[in-house]
């Protein structure tokens, strides 16, 4: 087999288990259609919503599994290949790499259901920690961020957002630690990381509006507002 035929193989499965919709498997289970119900969404946010936390944090682990298990795969796979088709460093990144944006876009545009998937997030993390060691530890780093920016806030997506613009940064600052200049043979890495910041800022626009208008919602909160429910006071006869 071709070294082409074999990288070719190989961004094919990571785009189709990349498309696995773990979140939308979980809700059936529950006899819930998550793409009709909350944010319309298969990610773990909208799931944990509506199934509960545990459920949430089970298809955050999947949905990172589909990118980390390919991605690690294929870089076995590159490493041997290396030596065979004389794959110079960038290629070999460009390689690993492909594998793992077909991780995220079979998540992000699944063919199971027609191409209504999810917005990336948590594959996108799997993609990352998989890239063993260039792109593990900014990829620890920014989840660090998320937790910290979803702790303090309660906004999922704002997490989300602030935890993609942090991954590039972390990658340079990294490099620059490691007296590595992000635009030797690891300029790969670096415009993967800038395409994964632009796609989670793209695929958070909607939320992003949301943020803006006031009108996200938070996770933790009730069904049903605080105020509203207070009104709700039982009408007892008046004395006799």
């Amino acid at each position: 087999m071709s070294p082409t035929v074999l990288v070719v193989l190989l961004m094919v499965g990571g785009y189709l288990i990349g498309g696995i919709p773990f979140g939308l498997l979980a809700g059936r289970m529950r006899g819930i259609d998550v793409r009709t119900t909350g944010s319309k969404n298969i990610g773990a946010t909208n799931v944990g919503r509506l199934l509960g936390r545990w459920y949430g944090v089970l298809v955050f682990v999947l949905d990172v599994l589909k990118g980390l298990v390919p991605t690690l795969a294929a870089g076995c796979v590159l490493i041997g290949l290396s030596g065979r088709a004389n794959l110079s460093e960038p290629g070999r990144y460009l390689c690993w790499l492909g594998v793992g944006a077909a991780c995220v876009v079979g998540h992000n545009y699944p063919v199971y259901i027609r191409f209504r998937g999810g917005k990336g997030v948590s594959t996108s993390l799997g993609v990352a920690l998989g890239i063993y060691p260039e792109l593990t530890y900014p990829a620890l780093l920014a989840f660090g961020v998320w937790l910290i920016v979803v702790a303090a806030s309660r906004y999922v997506s704002l997490g989300s957002v602030v935890a993609g613009i942090a991954f590039p940064v972390a990658f340079a600052v990294l490099s620059s630690y490691r007296q590595q200049s992000v635009f030797s043979d690891s300029w790969p890495l670096l415009a993967f990381s800038l395409l994964l910041c632009v796609l989670v800022l793209l695929r958070h626009r909607s939320n992003l509006g949301r943020l803006l208008a006031g009108t996200e919602s938070k996770i933790g909160r009730r069904r049903e507002d605080p105020p509203a429910a207070e009104q709700r006071t039982k009408i007892t006869p008046p004395p006799a």
